[in-house]
């Protein structure tokens, strides 16, 4: 992408301080105009987050959020990056699962919870497979919808040269998918992080920052629940703008060797 289409260096830098800070003005101001119990201000959330991030329970749900996130969404690239290439050379199966994928697609990730619990009752299993649906799709769909972009002369002549199907999915279909592969995964990654939370939210159990949330707005701690939302939004940028933003690089590179 050309450096007319997106900023890089310090102007890339700026804009994002720029965003953080009008955001943070937005806050700011409505806790200026409604009273403390109902908006806190920010040190006061800031003090409040610089406590429990010392606290064991905090650091507990934490990472009890980010390895349920790390296994569905782990899941979720392997199963639909296979599947989307799979469907680049089964022609039949392509269209077989995106019709599936269209219309489950549709009903929310959250609404897969109440199943789930019944079928695997309550603990972690029950998050990690509403997360891994939630990405799965999208994930899946964009690998499909790249393999017809791919030049058919390409495929034929890899073809001629006596490739078999595992040569062309690795290749010529892999690298040439390569852009919306990564797309796909940014937009997974958004619907895996949201289904986490709110299934988390939902089902009531044990410790996680969806919980947290939950147990927070239950007895009314608006510091609680502003710190619970802060920490949410840090850590989604931080995955999405630093891990995936690496493995971004890391894939492009694949696509020209």
């Amino acid at each position: 992408m050309s450096q007319g289409r997106r900023l890089t260096g310090p102007k890339k830098y700026l804009a994002v301080v720029l965003a953080v800070g009008f955001i943070l003005l937005i806050w700011q101001s409505a806790a200026w105009s409604l009273p403390d119990f109902l908006m806190p201000d920010i040190p006061v959330v800031f003090a409040r987050l610089f406590q429990s991030v010392q606290e064991q329970e905090f650091l507990d749900g934490l990472m009890g959020s980010m390895s349920r996130l790390g296994t569905g969404y782990g899941f979720a690239m392997l199963f639909g990056i296979g599947f989307g290439l799979v469907g680049g050379v089964l022609f039949f199966f392509r269209e077989t699962l995106r019709t599936a994928i269209i219309i489950l697609q549709s009903i929310p990730s959250i609404a897969w919870v109440p199943l789930f619990l019944i079928v695997m009752g309550f603990g972690n299993l029950p998050i990690i497979v509403v997360v891994a649906l939630g990405a799965f799709f999208p994930m899946a769909l964009s690998v499909m919808n790249a393999t017809e972009s791919v030049q058919p002369v390409h495929v034929s002549a890899a073809r001629v040269m006596g490739a078999s199907r595992w040569q062309l999915l690795k290749r010529v279909y892999l690298p040439a998918v390569m852009p919306e592969l990564i797309t796909g995964a940014q937009l997974a990654f958004g619907n895996a992080w949201r289904a986490l939370i709110s299934a988390e939210m939902l089902v009531g159990f044990g410790q996680g920052l969806g919980r947290s949330l939950a147990y927070s707005g239950e007895i009314a701690d608006m510091v609680g629940v502003m710190m619970n939302i802060l920490v949410i939004a840090i850590l989604a940028t931080l995955i999405d703008q630093v891990i995936l933003e690496k493995f971004k690089q890391r894939v492009l590179r694949y696509q020209y060797v």
